[in-house]
């Protein structure tokens, strides 16, 4: 059946004859293709601004970790290496590890980095969401943290009770009544240390494997006293101007082969992380995908219900009209065209919401906001299936109405 625009105007005075049925449709509608715009659409976002800030940080980083002889760390349920970890492999000593950029050629600097635990507190009230790190004074170049005041750890400071903190860290201070951050004192476990400067705030999202904005930095020397069972299971290594990141590699794990002791380690690559991060956003952007459809399913029962009430109300019109000779064909059509316009209005609407909701997302996580435009070919494409799939079985019931039938029904 060709389009006619007197098809069009009748779709949409029946339409409008039933406002309220429409409006509550095309509510469902928007609400379904929104979320599946803006799911879809703030899964690309995470993925583009986590690997913008992996290459802000450089392709020339090497992640070395500690090697677990049962493939997992030491303790997790299911792995060989369990049973508190008496299958890993022996930790690597900071002074060997310090060594490696003089034993490897191919690696410029060296940031290796112990985590620790425990109760952290300020001024007798204790602190949320931040955590302990021992590192070296290596650590704030290679990971390309800047100060916001104060001063980074030095080599000095080996044996003091200084620390460094992030801007979380910081907010949280000045909410407990923190004057002056400079100087402030945080209790970690039963050691006092002093704040001697704060990072910069960095974006949420990356490659990096901790927050930089919740941390509370001490140096790796007094970290490795203080913290329980404390060990260094994670360096971070730049690689020298001129090699590559599989010759560097190649020369970490000749030098830590050549240590014995049954020492090992694991590198990975940037190349790896970005491979293994793409394929973990895809599944992300797909289930988040999915999860919306759900919304889109329930939007367009609804559209077939309206359809489904309107053929119910205009039986007798729809006698009529086969009485002066339309086609069953002509019938469907002009239901399906009625379903299809519901469906569009509903998707351009909803394509709005979808960008508005996915650019409110980004800038309240400080993410760079990027227009989809694939997410927009979405919507329309998703549109129209919604309108023709929903559309199609109140069309085909009003086809189906014997004419005489029809213009008896009140």
């Amino acid at each position: 059946m060709m389009i006619h625009p007197s098809h069009l105007k009748e779709a949409a005075r029946s339409l409008l004859a039933s406002k309220q049925r429409t409006i509550l449709a095309l509510i469902g509608i928007v609400i379904g293709i929104g979320s599946v715009i803006a799911m879809v659409s703030v899964g690309r976002i995470v993925q583009e601004e986590s690997l913008r800030q992996f290459k802000e940080m450089g392709t020339d980083i090497l992640t070395i970790e500690k090697e677990f002889g049962g493939g997992g760390p030491p303790g997790m349920q299911g792995a060989p290496g369990a049973a508190g970890g008496a299958a890993a492999k022996a930790a690597l000593r900071l002074d060997t590890i310090l060594a490696i950029p003089s034993r490897c050629p191919g690696i410029a600097a060296v940031a290796p980095s112990v985590r620790g635990s425990g109760d952290i507190s300020f001024a007798g009230k204790k602190l949320e969401r931040c955590s302990p790190m021992g590192v070296t004074a290596s650590f704030l170049d290679i990971n390309k943290l800047t100060m916001r005041e104060g001063r980074f750890l030095s080599d000095l400071d080996e044996q003091s009770r200084y620390c460094v903190i992030g801007s979380q860290v910081a907010a949280e201070l000045q909410k407990q009544g923190a004057s002056k951050l400079a100087g402030s004192k945080i209790r970690i476990g039963n050691n006092l240390f002093t704040v001697i400067g704060v990072t910069n705030e960095v974006p949420q999202g990356g490659m990096r494997r901790f927050e930089p904005n919740e941390m509370i930095y001490l140096h790796i020397t007094t970290g490795l006293r203080v913290f329980a069972n404390a060990e260094i299971q994670s360096i971070t290594a730049r690689v020298s101007p001129g090699t590559t990141n599989n010759a560097a590699r190649d020369q970490v794990m000749a030098y830590v082969a050549s240590l014995g002791k049954g020492q090992a380690v694991r590198i990975t690559s940037p190349e790896e992380i970005i491979a293994q991060m793409e394929k973990q956003m895809q599944m992300f952007t797909l289930l988040l995908g999915a999860i919306g459809s759900i919304s889109l399913i329930v939007g367009g029962v609804g559209v077939m219900n309206v359809m489904l009430v309107s053929v119910t109300e205009r039986r007798r019109e729809i006698g009529i009209r086969r009485a002066l000779g339309a086609k069953r064909g002509d019938i469907k059509g002009q239901f399906l065209i009625e379903s299809i316009i519901l469906s569009l209005i509903g998707g351009l609407l909803g394509i709005i919401f979808g960008i508005g909701a996915s650019w409110l997302i980004a800038h309240f996580a400080k993410w760079q906001f990027a227009l989809s435009f694939s997410a927009i070919l979405l919507g329309v494409g998703v549109s129209n299936a919604v309108g023709i799939f929903f559309g199609y079985y109140p069309a085909r019931q009003a086809s189906l109405l014997d004419p005489i039938v029809a213009l008896k029904s009140d």
